[in-house]
């Protein structure tokens, strides 16, 4: 779902949170645990904006996965260690919380994964979930 009030989404699946930021983030956080999915890093842009002198709405981002999905994709073509692991974005915008991600799926064109098109789906099917049960 997409909010109209955005401004240019960009490529990302977009979905708004009916909950407040930080209950948003703890049930994202609480629902990645659940399947047994690794968090590999949380990137908090608004606390670093806070340390440089700088104000932005909260917004994070959290990098998540798990090796046993990923690794093959990145035996097939190296460079897809970009894109990996997965990330949701949530942020605050107009009185509003937000969760987004990049589809999977589209790795296939980027990289040479056109004989991992399965764990892409699921790959996609995984963070709508997630994105779905959180907000």
């Amino acid at each position: 779902m997409q909010n109209p009030g955005l401004q240019n989404p960009g490529p990302l699946v977009v979905r708004q949170s009916r909950l407040e930021y930080a209950e948003t983030v703890d049930r994202l956080l609480g629902a990645i645990t659940r399947r047994g999915l690794t968090v590999f890093a949380r990137i908090d842009h608004a606390a670093a904006a806070r340390q440089a002198g700088m104000e932005l709405a909260a917004e994070e981002v959290v990098l998540l996965g798990n090796p046993r999905a990923g690794t093959p994709l990145m035996q097939r073509d190296r460079h897809v260690g970009i894109d990996l692991p997965l990330r949701i974005l949530l942020w605050q915008e107009n009185g509003g919380v937000f969760l987004g991600y990049k589809d999977p799926k589209e790795l296939a064109g980027q990289y040479d994964l056109a004989d991992h098109k399965a764990a892409l789906d699921a790959m996609a099917v995984l963070l709508g979930e997630l994105v779905g049960e959180t907000a």
